[in-house]
C-alpha cells in the first residue's frame, strides 16, 4: 500500500489527498500514517449531488462518514471526522502536521493547491508506516500580496482575532448577500484558492451551514 494506491482508491468518490503525516501518540491516537481527505476538485459538487445523502440533513457529513468509513474499511484502518464531537479530533493540528497546510495571515488555514478553499471531510489512520513525499518549507503566502487581510467589507476577518458576531451581522444585511451566496470574500480573494476550482454552489452550501 502506498498513497497513490490510497489516491486511486478515492478518486472515484471524488476525494484527494489532503496531505499525510506520520502520527504519533502526542498527535491523538495511535502510530501510523494519517492520510487526510478532501474534495477532489473540479467535479465534486456535481458528484456528490447525485449520491443519496444529498437532500439529508447534514448531507456531507453522512456521506463522509459513509465513503471514508468504507474506504478505511477496504485499507485496514481507522477512519476519523471532524464533525461528531464533542470530543473532536484535532484536524487543524493534523492539517498543519502534513506540511501542506499553513496559517495564512487572516488566521485560517492556507492549503498548497486549495487556498483557504479547504474543507477535509475525514481522514484515515494506516497502522503502517507509508512513504511520504517531500512538502514545501514554507506555505504559500510567503511573497503573496496578501490580499486576505483587507478583503472583509466589515473587517471581521484581518489582522484582528476572527469577529464572528460582525460577519453573522453582515451576513444578514443586503451588502452581505454576495458573502452568503458566493462565499467568503477572504477565502475568495486567495490567490491560491482562486485556482482550485471549487464549484461556487458548494461554498454556498457551506455559508448556509455555517449562517444557520
Amino acid at each position: 500500500m502506498d498513497l497513490a494506491a490510497i489516491q486511486a482508491l478515492a478518486a472515484p468518490h471524488f476525494l484527494d489527498i489532503f496531505g499525510a503525516f506520520h502520527a504519533t501518540p502526542e498527535d491523538g491516537c495511535a502510530p501510523g500514517t494519517m492520510v487526510l481527505l478532501s474534495p477532489l476538485e473540479p467535479g465534486f459538487w456535481a458528484h456528490f449531488q447525485n449520491q443519496p445523502e444529498f437532500h439529508d440533513p447534514d448531507p456531507i457529513d453522512r456521506w463522509s462518514t459513509r465513503v471514508i468509513g468504507a474506504l478505511a474499511d477496504n485499507l485496514g484502518g481507522t477512519a476519523y471526522f471532524p464533525f461528531g464531537g464533542p470530543p473532536y479530533a484535532p484536524f487543524i493540528r493534523w492539517a498543519e502536521r502534513t506540511g501542506r497546510a499553513w496559517r495564512s495571515p487572516v488566521g485560517m488555514l492556507v492549503h498548497d493547491t486549495a487556498g483557504m478553499m479547504i474543507s477535509i471531510r475525514g481522514a484515515i489512520l494506516l497502522p503502517e508506516l507509508l512513504n511520504l513525499p517531500p512538502t514545501a518549507s514554507e506555505g504559500p503566502c510567503s511573497g503573496c500580496e496578501q490580499p486576505c487581510l483587507t478583503a472583509c467589507p466589515v473587517g471581521a476577518l484581518g489582522e484582528r482575532p476572527y469577529d464572528v458576531p460582525a460577519c453573522h451581522d453582515h451576513l444578514n444585511s443586503v451588502q452581505g448577500s454576495d458573502c452568503l451566496t458566493g462565499g467568503c470574500l477572504v477565502r475568495r480573494v486567495c490567490p491560491v484558492s482562486q485556482g482550485f476550482g471549487r464549484d461556487p454552489d458548494q461554498t454556498a452550501h457551506h455559508m448556509r451551514h455555517f449562517h444557520k
